[in-house]
């Protein structure tokens, strides 16, 4: 195919989760497309995301797609919470399954995308220099997936081994008789540290802020487990759809300053012991909305600590003081405080003492030297926007998508931003995305863009913005209802707190999965207020007013 003279009416980029289901979702609606994938294989975030211990911290019967029934019942998942590797055996069985790598060009990045007005078309470039030409560009470039580099003078100097979690070799590492150092304890670090402690010479974490990690409790599946799983997914999957995180879980409502000490100690234990990613926020419904309620689980797990590290100046470096629980997400983690009995590994609290330099012998602290072998950064991501911000993305007039979102990201129903149209963000700003099951918020996405397309196909309709006021009033509403949390009082990657120079804004819808969902699917049974739909050139002027274009 010449994709420079065939104008395709969808260009896809991305080749995990929600890429993968982009495909086939759009295919199968009779759409031609391409999609294009950076990597040489799908994944997507488990493509890069290979470092040890990596896996996800959802369990997988709910982290997995529920649009093939068939697919549920022939996948034999190993783990209540897959590695890494087994998550990317899935993906490439979905992609051979569904016959979807045909339409997939690996080893191409995406340099830019322009909407051409005259055409109404989005021109993308790749690296390759080649030009496709479609009527849609739906970027499904994940909420994780462009690392955020440390900030750090001296990097280069170093004469050891350097690797960045979210970018990690697709070979073995030996770190047997080496001196390693991590830099971050988010949740890629909280994994690397567990994996490597014992397996190396010595292992030295550099602690900015201390977190708070609850048991996983991870643990194989035997045949009988998955037989029952399989029995109930159709009630699993129907209950899901409808709750605030978009797994068949029911949310609280009773307050943990009602119940008694002992009360709420008996459940904070249960959730200690049968531990999930969200254990403790199912215990009662104010966790995130009452300071004092939230601080009974901090206090909890911080009794945790201190009953789990022996080493009482140790204990008190990693109890997490100046957030609270769940404003940043909670890591799990089965052996990761009792690594710090250790007596090959040190922790260094970068409060205390901050590092002043990476040299070539190690990192440099305000207290001395730290020699190392070799250098892990988990330093994170630029989440929600870094991905598709990357690209040079251009809409109505050439406005960069950098420029309109300089003061924060704003997209209608985190699917379409003013003034790009035709651009569909899949778990974009503004939709639940981060804070619900992510594979669920993928396939809602996914099915609403896809059905969205084939209406606009049956009607004529060429173009689809979305209404400057609507957006504003979106957003504005995502403002509010983070207002009633605790959130705003932690610096974390969901406002863009980690990356410097970036607006701080609150992006993640936290009004729930179920109540956004039925939001958006409202939404296109009433035709589609809040966007501005337009047939060929004949964009009138209240339109181009409507989108914020007055030019």
């Amino acid at each position: 195919m010449n994709q420079a003279s065939q104008v395709l009416d969808a260009v896809v980029v991305g080749a995990g989760f929600g890429g993968l289901y982009a495909v086939k979702r759009l295919r199968d609606a009779g759409f031609r497309l391409q999609a294009f994938e950076a990597g040489d294989g799908v994944g997507g975030t488990w493509y890069w995301n290979r470092y040890p211990g990596a896996r996800v911290d959802l369990e997988c019967w709910d982290y997995s797609y529920s649009f093939s029934p068939e697919l549920q019942d022939e996948w034999d998942w190993p783990e209540r919470y897959p590695a890494a590797s087994e998550l990317m055996k899935y993906l490439n069985h979905v992609a051979d399954r569904f016959d979807l790598r045909r339409h997939i060009q690996f080893n191409t990045k995406v340099e830019s995308a322009v909407f051409d007005e005259a055409e109404n078309l989005w021109v993308v470039r790749t690296a390759d220099g080649k030009v496709t030409k479609a009527r849609f560009f739906v970027p499904a470039t994940g909420v994780l997936s462009v690392p955020k580099p440390p900030e750090i003078p001296g990097l280069e100097s170093f004469k050891g081994e350097s690797y960045h979690t979210g970018r990690w070799p697709h070979h073995e590492i030996d770190f047997s008789n080496k001196r390693v150092g991590v830099i971050g304890t988010g949740s890629s670090g909280i994994q690397v540290i567990q994996a490597l402690a014992g397996k190396c010479k010595h292992l030295t974490v550099f602690q900015r802020t201390a977190v708070y990690v609850v048991p996983a409790k991870n643990h194989a599946l035997t045949p009988q487990m998955r037989a029952r799983v399989r029995a109930t997914y159709p009630e699993r999957r129907a209950i899901s759809r409808l709750t605030r995180f978009g797994i068949a879980v029911p949310f609280p409502v009773e307050s943990a300053l009602d119940a008694t000490p002992e009360e709420r100690s008996r459940k904070y234990e249960n959730a200690w012991e049968n531990s999930q990613l969200l254990g403790f926020r199912m215990c009662y419904g104010d966790i995130l909305s009452n300071e004092s309620a939230n601080e009974t689980v901090a206090e909890f797990i911080r009794g945790k600590i201190r009953e789990t590290v022996r080493n009482p100046d140790v204990a008190e470096k990693l109890m997490p003081r100046g957030f609270p629980f769940g404003t940043k997400r909670p890591c799990l983690g089965d052996t990761y405080y009792s690594v710090y009995n250790r007596d090959d590994v040190t922790l260094v609290d970068l409060k205390a003492s901050p590092i002043q330099r990476i040299v070539p012998e190690g990192v440099e602290t305000s207290d001395g030297l730290h020699e190392l072998d070799c250098l892990i950064y988990a330093t994170g991501y630029d989440a929600l926007t870094g991905a598709l911000t990357h690209i040079d993305v251009r809409g109505v007039g050439g406005r960069k998508l950098t420029d309109k979102w300089a003061s924060g990201a704003k997209t209608y129903l985190g699917l379409i931003t003013s003034g790009f149209p035709n651009l569909f963000t899949v778990t974009g700003p503004g939709s639940p995305g981060p804070l619900a099951n992510m594979s669920m918020s993928i396939e809602q996405h996914i099915d609403w863009i896809a059905n969205c397309m084939v209406y606009l196909r049956d009607h004529g309709i060429d173009r689809i913005d979305a209404e400057l006021q609507a957006e504003e009033s979106w957003m504005q509403h995502v403002q509010d209802v983070v207002s009633n949390t605790l959130y705003m009082k932690a610096n974390s990657w969901y406002i863009g707190a980690n990356v410097p120079g970036k607006a701080h804004v609150f992006l993640p819808y936290l009004g729930g999965h179920g109540a956004y969902r039925k939001k958006c699917d409202d939404v296109a049974a009433a035709g589609y207020p809040g966007f501005v739909l337009t047939q060929g050139d004949e964009t009138s002027a209240e339109s181009r007013e409507a989108i914020g274009d007055t030019a």
